[in-house]
This record gives C-alpha cells, structure tokens and sequence, in this order.
C-alpha cells in the first residue's frame, strides 16, 4: 500500500526488535519498510480524522437534499 510516490529518505531507527516483530505478525506485512510506511500512513489517517471529529455538532447538516436538486 505504498501511497506516496515523492523521493525516498534514508533513515536509520532504533526500534525494538520485538515491536516490529509483534507488528509483522499482526499484520503479516513482510518487510520493516512496509511496515513502516503502513504505521505512518495509520499515523496520519487517524490524526486526520481526529481533526474532523473536531466539527461534531458544529456543523448545520440538516440539508434537504431535493431542494439542492432543484426536484422540489
């Protein structure tokens, strides 16, 4: 699932062996760097959503939406 296609950076991590090990198995993803990738991109996916919940409650959604239509 390697979304993003920009320019790659070569990166040493100390991460315990163990974690990405626990975490290959959970997710049977075969190597660290897809592992990797895949844990960034959940990082991100779920920061973003975060920020959406912010608007819970905020927002007007009461739309009729064959008025929108113009199909009165």
């Amino acid at each position: 699932m390697f979304m993003h296609k920009e320019a790659n950076m070569r990166t040493t991590l100390d991460i315990p062996e163990n974690l990405i090990a626990e975490a290959m198995q959970l997710t049977s993803i075969k190597t660290k760097t897809a592992l990797i990738i895949r844990a960034l991109e959940e990082l991100v996916r779920k920061n973003k959503i975060a920020e959406i919940k912010k608007y819970k409650g905020r927002i007007n959604l009461d739309v009729d939406l064959d008025v929108l239509r113009n199909r009165k």
